[in-house]
């Protein structure tokens, strides 16, 4: 499936200078959407996770559908003051700024097989943010899935030399 039909390019957002790549046309249609899970589903098949991480908001959309089709837990990642119990944080660099991740102390216990799903690799930042979450906690990365990679924007090098996959390079 030619999933780069399904994503629209915006200029100048969030801002100036910026291209974002819109995914909202692929979510809409449930041919695309379907696809991409499934076929995220079929690369991390044996990855030997028992649970998904996922940075809110744009992550969740994929993270937590996979995690059911995997039946694995989800573990939603979130900016703070938005989770309602103790969390572990971390701070974090983004394409355009910086940011700050929490989880919930428990979310990740040690041992867990944890496997991140994004929707867009870019700058790495988010992923990193989420590897050391995990590793924090105790658990290990099973895989690292990723919607589209920016590869110009080089963000594989923040991910401490861990395989990932994506579905659409740009």
């Amino acid at each position: 499936m030619d999933l780069r039909s399904y994503i629209r390019d915006v200029k100048d957002f969030p801002k100036e200078g910026i291209l974002f790549f819109d995914i909202t046309p692929l979510l809409s249609d449930p041919t695309a959407f379907r696809y991409s899970i499934d076929a995220m589903a079929e690369r991390f098949k044996d990855c030997g996770a028992n649970k998904i991480v996922a940075a809110e908001a744009r992550g969740f959309l994929f993270g937590a559908p996979l995690a059911y089709k995997m039946n694995v837990g989800f573990i939603p990642v979130r900016k703070p003051g938005k989770l309602p119990y103790k969390t572990t944080s971390v701070t974090y660099d983004l394409e355009y700024g910086t940011d700050s991740l929490n989880m919930h102390v428990d979310a990740v216990q040690p041992g867990d097989k944890v496997l991140i799903i994004d929707d867009l690799l870019a700058t790495g930042g988010t992923t990193n943010g989420m590897i050391k979450l995990i590793q924090g906690n105790g658990g290990s990365v099973a895989g690292i899935g990723y919607l589209i990679e920016l590869g110009f924007l080089n963000g594989a090098s923040k991910l401490e030399g861990l395989p990932y996959e994506y579905l659409l390079k740009l």
